[in-house]
């Protein structure tokens, strides 16, 4: 998308330079505003023409049927779609009784801009109504990281060529008409205006709507205030029904004259609080908003995102095109996460209704290492939200007849909610990543008092799964069967390498942090002997290999399947799923996203150097990247093992995902675990950053066409640099107390006083492997 003329590449922004109602859908995606509570997409104010209109609250969702042709014990009964949440965005505007509606009269100049370093979305426009009357309207948009309940909007019109009289209506609106998207009618049926009205409210210029859900029993509230300026003769009412609450602001306006109107809205949702509990909730933070005022909220947004660029910021030399994407994957990470507080991030955040909201096990895996290094407070939240659904999650484990804790493979509040069990209930891998993600933020933060009150109960619920899931076989061997690893072309597997060794891990945490907090083990109930069968399953594990090849498998005779026939399948029968049979891709090689290859980066522990070499380039050959997923794992591991040209056009699909729509799909929202893989590319890619224990190490090296590549993490407290070049890296202390990293396997000691600059070694010359017919990655240059 963002090769359309329209689109400019900027380093500090997004920039649309006339408005394309062909991808009206993909912008309201990559305009969105979100702070992880209240997400805005990047519909224009008048709320008309529009691709999907979207206002979200992070876990407001309605239940639905879940369709089976035959019913099975054990499968989820009802399924959970975010829902379109009342919409405090619209501000309709008359010209002379003319309304402004970009499809008529004519538009002479739009321009839209997502400013990355202040958060805020800025509209021009110049438009002459069908009746010749010119005017003017800006506006500018936000969504509140300081205060979590607000979003607002600035709007100003004013008349070019002559007087005219100016209507604007600023509304909010429950249950707007959306597009079918549903092809099942009954699912449609469930989320047809799936707001019930309960209270709505206008009066001087405040406006609210009560709202609550039919199925899930969710109470919904938004309000509004306004501040108007504009001529003496301006005048304003109110008035409010079931589903629309409305300020109408009336004005005769002169040239040179402007009315400007700010909008303040807040949100709020329960499932406990009564009406008058959540009425007062969304009042009280109407009124902490109105304190602060717009530019007191653009001041505190602005003070929000200098701390984060100056702890967060990735500097790429020598592609402007990746410059500006990585800082737009990291803007769009930071609005999924900063303030979900003990609520899940969404696969597409807040920016669209794209797997129907859920949370999947992308959100641990890539999402949470960015932010664990950026934003650590977001994923102290984020796991202390799988922590509160551990009671659905043992409840599930029960049902399927195993102990510890099954968490769901895709949901909305900690329920499963895949109707199609191979991929859903089968992929226990989704356990181990939670696992990972737990025992990394406690290693970066020492975040003892987390320790202590979460990371306990969930690794120890966790590893009892493994135990009950798993056997030992005759010669002492753990395995691990009838699992579906991240690969969702192969499913009900034995011995998926990616989840042995993600479970080995989560066994060996849980062993090490009961020792270490016997109490709070003890109040779980583990024992000596429950912690010593956790450690005997982790040695014993089984990583399936063939000799004869001398590759790992992705799974237990994995190498013995027929290769797929890929000089057989044409270009339009990608992506494969929607082509073929799940039958028969599952007992074929062929990857649909990296597997074995996420394998040996998150648990490179595991393989020697060559080991890693040769199964990468034995899995390049079988992976069709059906999955937005696969790049960023492929452009790690690639940069690895030494093809770094490779590594360089997989970062280019990561990060160019949503900006390019390269799987047709931005219209529903955008990928947030692509967005943060573009981050995990350069910085574990070309960074050759790896966090395992206690020791913190780098491998860095560039592709020919990055001239410079500089970033920072936080570790224990400290802000450590590290800046690359073709033949150096340099690691710099910028705050905190001397750190011993790792540079090529050599310790070095960093402080304030002592950065280290160090050579940067040539890769060792290997093959370069090669993809399916017409799947190798479009070359950045």
């Amino acid at each position: 998308m963002i090769t359309h003329p329209s689109f400019a590449v900027d380093p500090w922004s997004l920039r649309e330079t006339e408005l394309n109602l062909d991808v009206l859908p993909q912008s309201e995606s990559v305009f969105a505003l979100s702070n992880g509570h209240v997400g805005w997409r990047g519909n224009l104010d008048e709320g008309e023409p529009h691709g999907l209109p979207g206002s979200y609250l992070n876990g407001v969702h309605e239940l639905r049927p879940l369709p089976y042709a035959e019913a099975g014990f054990g499968f989820p009964e009802s399924g959970q779609t975010v829902i379109n949440v009342t919409n405090g965005k619209i501000i309709r505007l008359l010209v002379d009784d003319e309304p402004f509606d970009l499809r008529y009269g004519r538009l002479r100049s739009h321009e839209r801009v997502l400013d990355l370093r202040t958060g805020l979305l800025h509209r021009t426009c110049v438009w002459t109504s069908p009746a010749g009357c010119t005017v003017q309207v800006r506006s500018t948009r936000l969504v509140s990281f300081t205060q979590r309940a607000i979003a607002a909007v600035a709007y100003e019109v004013e008349p070019l060529d002559a007087e005219v009289r100016v209507v604007v209506q600023s509304e909010l609106v429950a249950n707007e008409q959306l597009p079918t998207a549903a092809e099942d009618p009954r699912v449609a049926a469930a989320l047809e205006s799936p707001l019930q009205p309960e209270e709505d409210y206008a009066k001087d210029r405040r406006l609210r709507l009560v709202h609550c859900t039919e199925r899930s029993g969710l109470r919904v509230a938004a309000a509004a205030d306004h501040i108007v300026t504009g001529p003496k003769s301006t005048e304003t009412s109110a008035e409010s029904g079931s589903d629309v609450a409305r300020l109408t602001v009336t004005s005769v306006l002169k040239p040179g004259q402007a009315l400007r109107v700010e909008k303040l809205v807040s949100y709020g949702w329960s499932g406990v609080r009564s009406l008058p509990a959540m009425r007062d909730q969304v009042e009280a933070a109407l009124a902490a908003a109105r304190s602060t005022g717009w530019q007191g909220l653009v001041e505190q947004q602005r003070r929000y995102l200098d701390d984060f660029w100056g702890r967060a910021d990735v500097e790429v030399e020598g592609d402007a095109e990746i410059q500006q994407a990585v800082r737009f994957a990291l803007f769009h990470v930071l609005q999924a996460g900063a303030r979900a507080e003990e609520r899940a991030i969404p696969a597409k955040g807040l920016t669209g209704s794209g797997y129907d909201g859920h949370s999947f096990w992308d959100t641990e895996t890539f999402v949470l290492p960015l932010l664990t290094y950026t934003s650590p407070d977001a994923v102290a939240e984020a796991l202390r939200w799988r922590q509160s659904t551990l009671p659905a999650a043992k409840e599930r484990a029960a049902q399927l007849g195993l102990k510890g804790a099954t968490f769901p493979w895709r949901t909305v509040d900690g329920q499963e909610c895949s109707a199609y069990w191979p991929a859903g209930t089968a992929a226990f891998h989704v356990n181990a990543d939670v696992a990972d993600a737990v025992v990394r933020y406690v290693a970066s933060t020492g975040d003892e008092v987390f320790e202590r009150e979460t990371a306990v109960e969930l690794l120890v619920e966790t590893a009892r799964l493994w135990l009950s899931l798993g056997h030992h076989d005759a010669h002492g061997r753990f395995h691990i069967d009838g699992v579906t690893g991240p690969d969702e072309y192969s499913a009900v597997a034995d011995d998926n390498t990616y989840t042995n060794l993600m479970a080995q891990a989560n066994l060996r945490a849980a062993a090490d942090i009961v020792e270490r907090h016997g109490d709070q083990g003890a109040a779980l109930g583990v024992d000596d002997e429950e912690a010593a069968a956790w450690r005997d399953a982790a040695e014993a594990m089984t990583v399936p290999y063939n000799g004869t090849l001398e590759v790992h498998e992705q799974s237990a005779g994995y190498t013995g399947h027929q290769v797929w026939d890929f000089p057989g399948t044409r270009p339009d029968q990608y992506p494969l799923l929607l082509h073929f049979p799940y039958f028969d891709l599952y007992r074929k090689q062929v990857v649909k996203q990296a597997d074995l290859v996420l394998a040996m980066f998150l648990r490179g522990d595991a393989f020697d150097e060559e080991q890693k070499a040769r199964n990468f380039a034995y899995y390049e050959a079988l992976t069709v990247r059906d999955s937005s997923l696969s790049a960023c794992c492929q452009a790690i591991m690639a940069a690895e093992v030494g093809h770094l040209r490779l590594a360089y056009d997989y970062l280019g699909e990561a990060a160019l995902m949503d900006l390019k729509d390269l799987e047709n799909n931005t219209r529903d929202g955008l990928h947030i675990a692509s967005l943060a893989g573009t981050w995990l590319a350069l910085v574990c890619g070309f960074g050759g950053m790896r966090h395992r224990e206690e020791t913190l190490s780098f491998a860095p090296r560039l592709p020919e066409k990055l001239a410079r590549l500089a970033f920072t993490v936080l570790v224990r407290g400290r802000r450590l640099r590290v800046e690359i070049t073709d033949s150096v890296a340099t690691y710099t202390m910028v705050e905190g107390a001397p750190l011993e990293v790792s540079h090529y396997g050599r310790p070095i000691t960093v402080s304030d006083k002592s950065p280290q600059t160090l050579p940067v070694p040539a890769p060792a010359a290997r093959p370069e492997p090669k993809q399916p017919p017409g799947r190798r990655p479009g070359h950045r240059f």
